[in-house]
Order: structure tokens, then C-alpha cells, then sequence
């Protein structure tokens, strides 16, 4: 009787030891998302502020008794928002779909195929991640302006068709997919590309998604060669536009109708993480482990 009442007790302390845990644990988590979250909050509060309330404000305010929406009618009146919009939506699109293919037979053809000097060839390409982004950049301007496509999509876009990070992210996850399986189709006469069209692509789906979302975002947020390669308003992206936006739009001071702009070219990236995140989430954990 006494070993049993013990045992009760110390499931008790256990249950409650849990819930400390459990309450600081949550508690934490909420501290941090708040920290996260509230710069979104205040982009958002502050566009639906008008100018003339956010400028009288001596002490800023969590809260406004009169919103509106017409700093996000001037984001398309006063600048050329949705050309911005457009031009990026291109570029994003292009973008991923050329980097989709490219990556998708190079890390098919290290993963599968047999060629002399694979390994040798693969590591070359492993070291090209140690090279600074600065001496890319360089490198790709000069050649760009050699062959005259600064201020054409073709010059936005020729950079951006690869990456050897997602090459090898792709080769990991195609190197977890069994050998049977390629030396059945191949001894069905299944060729190469349509073993990769068939049975490769379907089972490796959640990371191609993640590559697509994470090339979507890199695409959508490039700032740096936008504005290196274009100065001719008709081919700027939304990350440039800001610029443009505050310098020959709104104003420097005005804020909300900038935070306007901001969260316009925002929501898009917010809708697709979040129609998307578990697939991200497994892509990521499925190319990040062999095995």
C-alpha cells in the first residue's frame, strides 16, 4: 500500500514538473513570436494611418481610431507600383522555372549517372560556395555589359538560372531513392530522362518545392543586381522600387504611404509561406537527411 501511494506521488510531481515546463516553454514561444511578429504589425498599422495623423503623433501609438486605406491607393496612383509588381512576377517566374530544369539534370547526373571524374568535377562545384557573392556579382556585370543586356530581362535573369547550393540539395535527395529502382527501369528500356521524368521528380516533390518557394523568395527580395545591371525605370523590381518610391514618389517623409508599398509587395511572399510551409518544412528535412 505505502510502495503505491509513492508511486501516486511521484506521478504527481511528474504531471506538474510537465506543466512548469509546458507554461515556461509556451511562454517563451509567445514572447518570441511577438517579437517576431510585431514589426509586421506596425508596417500594417502604420499604412492605414494618415499623414497628417502619423506626423502628429509625438509619442507613436499601438493603435489608431482612424484607419484608412487611401495610402494604398496612392502606392499605385503616385509610382508605378504595379509595373513593379509585373516586372518582378516575370523575373520570378522565368527565373525559377530556367534554375528548376538546370538544377534538376545537374544533380540527376551526379546523382545517378557514371562519367569520369564525378567526384572531382562534383567538388569543384562544392568550392564555388566559398567564393565571395561581391566577385560573382562583379564577374557576371562585366559579362552582361559585354553582351549588352543591361537593362533587359535577359540580364536580370542569366545570373539567377542555377544554384550549387540547390544542386546539391537535389543530388542528396535523389541519392536516397534506391538503385533498384533506376536498374529496373533501365533493364525495361526506360531511358535516363524519362526515369528521372517518371519515378525521380514524383518521389523527390516536397524538395523541389521547397527549391521553387526558397527561389520564389530569393527572386522576389533580390535587391543588388537589380540595381546593378538596370537604371531604366521600365525593368525595376519591387525591392529597387522602394528606392524609387521614396526618392521620386511619396517623399522621404511620407511614411505610411511607403509602408503602403511595403506591405502591397509583401503579402504575396506571406501567402505563399504560408500556403506552403508544411512542404517546406518536409523538404527541407527530407533533403537534409541520408539514409
Amino acid at each position: 500500500m505505502e510502495n503505491k501511494i509513492d508511486y501516486e506521488e511521484i506521478e504527481k510531481k511528474g504531471k506538474v514538473q510537465r506543466r512548469i515546463v509546458n507554461v515556461i516553454v509556451y511562454a517563451f514561444l509567445f514572447l518570441w513570436a511577438v517579437i517576431v511578429l510585431f514589426p509586421f504589425y506596425w508596417m500594417v498599422l502604420t499604412s492605414v494611418k494618415s499623414y497628417g495623423a502619423y506626423n502628429s503623433e509625438y509619442i507613436p501609438r499601438f493603435y489608431t481610431l482612424s484607419p484608412t486605406l487611401q495610402n494604398y491607393a496612392d502606392a499605385f496612383t503616385t509610382v508605378s507600383l504595379g509595373r513593379y509588381l509585373m516586372n518582378t512576377a516575370i523575373f520570378t517566374a522565368v527565373t525559377t522555372a530556367l534554375m528548376l530544369v538546370v538544377i534538376t539534370l545537374a544533380a540527376f547526373a551526379f546523382a545517378r549517372l557514371t562519367f569520369r571524374g564525378k567526384n572531382i568535377v562534383f567538388v569543384l562545384f562544392l568550392s564555388l560556395m566559398m567564393i565571395p557573392n561581391e566577385l560573382v556579382v562583379i564577374t557576371n556585370f562585366v559579362t552582361i555589359t559585354d553582351l549588352n543586356m543591361r537593362n533587359t530581362f535577359q540580364g536580370l535573369i542569366l545570373p539567377s538560372v542555377t544554384s550549387i547550393f540547390y544542386i546539391y540539395l537535389l543530388k542528396e535527395n535523389f541519392e536516397q531513392i534506391p538503385d533498384s529502382l533506376y536498374y529496373a527501369a533501365k533493364v525495361d528500356g526506360t531511358s535516363d530522362l524519362k526515369y528521372l521524368l517518371k519515378v525521380m521528380i514524383p518521389i523527390s516533390k516536397p524538395t523541389l518545392i521547397t527549391i521553387t518557394i526558397l527561389k520564389v523568395i530569393e527572386c522576389w527580395n533580390s535587391y543588388v543586381w537589380p540595381r546593378l545591371i538596370t537604371d531604366d525605370e521600365r525593368y525595376y523590381l519591387v525591392s529597387n522600387g522602394i528606392q524609387e518610391i521614396r526618392e521620386n514618389g511619396f517623399g522621404r517623409e511620407n511614411i505610411p504611404a511607403m509602408m503602403a508599398a511595403v506591405v502591397v509587395i509583401s503579402i504575396p511572399l506571406i501567402i505563399l509561406f504560408l500556403i506552403f510551409r508544411r512542404k517546406v518544412m518536409a523538404g527541407v528535412v527530407r533533403g537534409g537527411t541520408k539514409g
